[in-house]
């Protein structure tokens, strides 16, 4: 699996009153020390989940759920779930993804917020997408995101998010204008959130549904617009994606030189990023 993302923050504070002599802080009421650092926990986790990085990703999504669980905070303790559900799909772990993804669907249900279980329908959506090369399936499913689309009011993330898998279906049935269409929805909302990891990925599917149309010259401007966004936040694992994805359309246009450099470039950035196994199957390619 190569493919891949959401951020949340709470900005907490503390008003100190004094009476007469006394220094002592008034009881501030609720405390929120904990579900700031899931929050924190869970921002990062999902960050480097969408870097490949799946070592640190476990541990910051493992402590994210506990203490989400440790304060009973039913929108943290979903949220939580279904970051740890996206972690373990792509690391291969299909059923206990949907197992996290399905109780975070169930927990959605009994608070009674119709947004997140949609979110929860689309994460599991996904996944199915991912898994399969039916198209029937994947219409079946790109309705059913559809239809969650109009659900999701208030977070734009996640209506990115939506367009997003909606773009990977229409790519799937070879609706690739469509795709590209739905792709370049999303990467609206990241470019002006300033979510560059997530517009870059954006990019990069907007340049698969080029490829696939035979625009190959409009597929390298896509991914070479992926790149710059992905230095911009450092993400190597989507830069070394991106190169990758280079040589294959330099490849499929006969521009073996490039291919061979984009290749390496990909490879060169696989290592230095500790994941040999990628740059190994980066080199693979080269002819």
């Amino acid at each position: 699996m190569t493919e891949k993302k959401l951020t949340f923050a709470i900005i907490s504070f503390l008003l100190i009153y004094f009476t007469g002599c006394s220094t002592a802080p008034k009881n501030p009421g609720e405390i929120y020390m904990l579900r700031k650092q899931a929050e924190n926990l869970l921002e990062t986790g999902n960050k480097q989940t969408d870097r490949g990085d799946f070592i640190s990703a476990s541990i910051s999504l493992e402590g994210a759920l506990k203490l989400a669980i440790a304060v009973d905070d039913p929108s943290l303790r979903l949220r939580s779930k279904l970051s740890y559900g996206n972690l373990l799909f792509f690391m291969d772990q299909e059923e206990k993804a949907q197992e996290y993804w399905a109780q975070a669907l169930e927990e959605s249900k009994q608070i009674g917020n119709t947004e997140l279980a949609a979110v929860c329908r689309i994460h599991t959506a996904r996944g199915k997408l991912l898994m399969s090369n039916d198209k029937n399936l994947m219409k079946n499913l790109k309705d059913q995101v559809s239809g969650d689309l109009l659900l999701i009011k208030t977070d734009k993330q996640y209506i990115a998010f939506a367009w997003t898998v909606i773009a990977q279906a229409e790519k799937g049935m070879g609706n690739y204008a469509n795709g590209e269409n739905a792709a370049q929805k999303s990467l609206a909302i990241y470019e002006k959130e300033n979510n560059f990891e997530l517009a870059a990925y954006s990019w990069y599917i907007i340049a698969s549904n080029r490829s696939l149309t035979g625009d190959l010259k409009g597929a390298v401007n896509a991914l070479y617009r992926a790149i710059e966004l992905d230095r911009r936040v450092e993400n190597s694992y989507g830069l070394a994606s991106n190169w990758r994805a280079l040589g294959d359309v330099f490849k499929k246009s006969g521009q073996s030189e490039d291919s061979h450099a984009a290749y390496l470039r990909s490879a060169e950035i696989f290592r230095a990023a500790d994941n040999h196994e990628a740059a190994d199957e980066a080199l693979s390619r080269i002819e």
